[in-house]
């Protein structure tokens, strides 16, 4: 089951990170999550909910879409902070859809701390978008759930798709 935020939903997430952006997140990141309406562990044991969401997640609790549309809003709007803390060049918002996309997955810390930044800070756009390649594991395990997320996700980094 995938949940597209509603139009008040969507309006909050376009006036915080962009509208272009906005688009982008919510056609990529509950393709790639997907929505569950009950507290259930990940593949790596992670207690997770809704549509990816993990922060207060609880398990076994039944959701509603209507809580699982305003989760994925807050969250995509504080990993939109995140990247925006951390990074310190311009991007473009399909770019910025990616990085999001991506520390959504993986977490704020994780995703300021990476290579990628690095590189995307050194001024090296396609080599931060080559690092998305790198990060198909959970839990040491390549999972190709993963791998197909990163081959999308650096499809949009680099522009090759909208």
């Amino acid at each position: 089951m995938d949940t597209q935020p509603t139009s008040s939903a969507r309006k909050r997430l376009a006036i915080a990170v962009g509208g272009a952006t906005a688009a982008l997140l919510v056609a990529i990141v509950p393709k790639w999550e997907g929505t569950v309406l009950k507290g259930y562990r990940d593949p790596i044991g992670i207690v997770t909910a809704c549509t990816g969401h993990t922060a207060t997640a609880k398990l076994g609790k039944t959701y509603t879409k209507v809580e699982c549309e305003e989760l994925l809003v807050d969250d995509l709007i504080a990993h939109s902070a995140d990247v925006d803390r951390c990074v310190k060049v311009p991007l473009k918002p399909h770019q910025r859809a990616a990085f999001v996309s991506f520390a959504f997955n993986v977490g704020g810390q994780k995703f300021c701390a990476s290579t990628l930044v690095r590189k995307l800070n050194a001024g090296d756009y396609a080599g931060a978008c080559a690092e998305l390649s790198r990060w198909t594991k959970a839990g040491g395990i390549v999972l190709r759930g993963l791998v197909e997320r990163r081959r999308e996700e650096r499809a949009l980094c680099e522009g090759l798709t909208s």
